[in-house]
């Protein structure tokens, strides 16, 4: 929960522009009021009638002491705001808890209360309090929605004060706000065999020590503190030292998601367009594999990857998987285009450590560029490539379909490479992609007489 503040009256005490302010606040009711009261009080002067001149005065006093008193009360109002939850899939609904505590020994009198949201968040949200008793508290709540990931403020939460009476209101801000982080949509995968092996370790996968059987351990010398349990005797009989074995050091599956941010590489904008696909199917495959207990990447055409990421990359063990997740949710939700040509910067990148799988979501590409796709193969264990035609995206359903399939040279030249490609039509599925690249995959190592990376 986050405190958006206190609302002190005497903040403006030693304003000289505070009397304009009390008076900037009358409302129609205290204007009429003073209004009145100072006709009566010329006319009582005028007439020299003296009962005339106190009821005049009392009218024209009413709304001068309800907006001072109301500008300077000493009560103060504390207000608070919870989101429930904090971050959401785009689509999805967050409630937002306002709370107001009155929290000086003064009633107060009616209270308006007016949350600042931005529009893609639906309508600006008002609610009426009644009076509230010294120590009192009143909760409201309502909803947001957005079907736009992004990070959205909320606030700051503004007040509006009123006398008893109604001759006065004054407007309070509070200072602070809070962010909704509104994350792509993540599609459920189902397990498959696309690196190989269905979980992060696995036989097929490298290990740094040969574990095949006793004869195969590689021991090392005893250091004072290490498990006598662990003194491998053959070995010591053998050097005549005192030898132990080393431990189990099984490499962790790594796989890396590569996500095109061209602006160059994508077509039309909205929740429908081809990038917000393409940054949902990333967040997808980023959480599948944590799941499945990988060590994650996620990487852009600019070379950068999300902040706090290790050399290897997000390791998808225990609770270390849901910290993760939630940094790569934060990354993608404001990820944008960029303004690079090319992909010489992320293969620069998994040049120097890119050996695992590789899960690329492509815009639009040019031969120039899908040759630089066909080099980043030979530095991965496997490569599945998802492409994305924005003309395809683009083409009206009753629109015939040009000479030759969009992207058709495209995918036959990153199979020759040894990439698992796979054309994404307009609104397809990434579970029946994930589904299909599996297939192609198996039926490229069969016919290639191998075994999965």
């Amino acid at each position: 929960m986050s405190t958006a503040g206190a609302v002190h009256a005497d903040d403006d005490r030693g304003d000289r522009s505070g009397l304009r302010t009390a008076l900037a606040g009358l409302t129609t009711r205290g204007r009429s009021f003073l209004a009145a009261g100072i006709a009566a009080a010329v006319c009582a002067y005028v007439l020299g009638q003296s009962d005339l001149l106190r009821v005049g005065l009392l009218l024209a006093a009413l709304p001068l002491v309800c907006a001072a008193v109301l500008h300077r009360t000493r009560y103060r109002v504390a207000g608070s705001r919870r989101l429930s939850p904090g971050r959401v899939p785009a689509g999805a609904e967050a409630r937002v808890h306002l709370r107001m505590d009155n929290v000086s020994r003064m009633p107060t009198g009616l209270l308006m209360l007016q949350d600042r949201v931005p529009y893609v968040l639906g309508p600006r949200p008002r609610f009426v309090l009644d009076r509230m008793e010294a120590g009192a508290r009143r909760e409201v709540s309502y909803r947001v929605r957005s079907d736009l990931r992004g990070r959205y403020p909320l606030g700051p939460l503004q007040l509006r004060l009123s006398d008893p009476f109604g001759m006065c209101e004054l407007n309070r801000s509070f200072s602070s706000y809070d962010t909704l982080t509104v994350t792509p949509r993540v599609e459920a995968l189902p397990p498959v065999r696309l690196s190989g092996e269905a979980k992060g370790y696995g036989d097929g996968l490298q290990r740094s020590l040969a574990l095949a059987g006793e004869d195969d351990v590689i021991p090392r010398g005893y250091r004072y503190g290490d498990d006598l349990r662990r003194v491998h005797w053959r070995s010591t009989a053998r050097y005549g030292e005192l030898m132990v074995r080393r431990e189990e050091q099984p490499q962790r599956a790594r796989c890396t998601v590569l996500l095109d941010t061209r602006a160059i590489a994508y077509d039309g904008a909205g929740p429908d367009s081809p990038f917000e696909w393409a940054v949902s199917g990333a967040a997808s495959v980023l959480v599948h594999m944590l799941e499945r207990g990988f060590s994650v990447r996620l990487l852009t055409d600019t070379g950068d990857s999300v902040p706090g990421e290790g050399a290897d990359g997000f390791s998808g063990v225990h609770q270390e998987s849901a910290d993760a997740a939630g940094l790569m949710m934060d990354t993608l939700a404001v990820v944008d285009h960029s303004d690079e040509e090319g992909l010489s910067r992320a293969y620069d990148v998994l040049r120097s450590g890119g050996e695992g799988l590789l899960v690329a979501f492509l815009g639009d590409t040019d031969d120039e560029q899908t040759a630089v796709l066909a080099r980043m193969r030979q530095r991965t264990g496997g490569a599945v490539a998802f492409l994305l035609d924005s003309d395809d995206w683009l083409r009206e359903p009753a629109d015939p379909p040009g000479d030759a399939e969009p992207g058709e040279e495209r995918l036959r030249m990153l199979r020759e490479a040894g990439w698992t490609a796979v054309a994404v039509p307009r609104g397809a599925s990434l579970e029946q992609l994930w589904r299909q690249a599996d297939r192609e995959r198996s039926g490229l190592v069969a016919a290639s007489g191998g075994e999965g990376p």
